[in-house]
């Protein structure tokens, strides 16, 4: 029986929107952010690794190789080290929705490195975006911190995010995603490795880690690319979109996180900014870059 598309993507939204939650509950059992990214590294870099051994994927080499180790420094040491830094400096809600100020950056970058045009849409996003941010440095909320060092980690994070679609646009379509990421994020583990100071781990620690590795970065990606061959880009674009709804819902019901309504406003405007850009012919950030989210 197979699954319908749209409940993949909704999966997937749901195993994303678990990221900040299990790595919150990873740092409350004494496990440090940046050792919360290594493992997820590590963990799900092992998973694809397999995935790609059994599907007999071809490696890049070469200049692509290089390309991939330099992605995996960017896009894995840097982008899931700010992302965990920002969940513990900010919390949970608040680093997942300043994920979604990357299509903005994308739209930025495309428009400044590619040529890419950068129209009345595009411009009305980013404004939404920069709007959205400023409503939620000025209304806070319980239990949600918005401190300079909170805003920082999140923005690094998104702006990080972004660069999966300049990667994306010359890689994704040569070669498996799999491929890819079982050679980023080694790469990416080690560029962490000298920042990471190793604790002693609980069980429940191991757990949580664990269902980074697997559920939100391995399986998620399945979830996603499985969905998105019986789904247009831009409709999958708007399902994965409940991701920090999930994620702000988790986090109040767990950690008593709950936005002002002056926050929310502009977390609404976020996500709508990244919805008003998903609505171009090509997608804010590369389908199967999700997969690293």
């Amino acid at each position: 029986m197979r699954v319908p598309a749209p409940l993949l993507i909704l999966l997937a939204a749901v195993l994303w929107g678990l990221l900040g939650i299990l790595g919150k509950n990873a740092q409350s059992a004494g496990v440090g952010p940046l050792e919360v990214a290594f493992w997820r590294a590590v963990l799900a870099g092992g998973l694809f690794a397999l995935h790609a051994a059994a599907t007999r994927a071809t490696f890049p080499r070469g200049r692509d190789l290089l390309m991939t180790a330099a992605f995996g420094v960017v896009g894995v040491s840097v982008f899931y080290g700010t992302y965990q830094l920002a969940v513990r400096a900010g919390g949970a809600s608040l680093a997942s929705v300043l994920l979604y100020t990357a299509p903005a950056f994308v739209a930025l970058l495309g428009w400044a490195l590619l040529r890419e045009r950068l129209g009345a849409r595009e411009g009305l996003a980013v404004a939404g975006t920069l709007a959205g941010i400023t409503l939620i440095s000025l209304g806070g909320g319980q239990g949600v911190s918005v401190t300079g060092a909170a805003l920082a980690w999140g923005l690094t994070a998104g702006f990080t995010y972004s660069l999966y679609y300049l990667y994306g646009k010359a890689y994704f379509t040569r070669y498996a995603p799999a491929a890819l990421f079982a050679v980023a994020l080694p790469v990416g583990a080690l560029g962490l490795l000298p920042f990471v100071g190793f604790s002693a781990k609980t069980p429940a620690a191991w757990g949580s880690l664990t269902g980074i590795a697997v559920l939100s970065t391995y399986l998620a990606y399945l979830a996603y690319s499985a969905g998105l061959r019986h789904l247009p880009a831009t409709r999958a674009s708007v399902i994965a979109s409940l991701e920090p709804v999930v994620a702000a819902a988790l986090a109040a019901l767990l950690f008593g996180e709950r936005l002002s309504p002056t926050a929310l406003c502009g977390a609404a405007l976020v996500i709508g900014a990244a919805l008003l850009l998903s609505m171009e012919k090509r997608p804010a950030v590369p389908a199967s870059a999700r997969a690293q989210e």
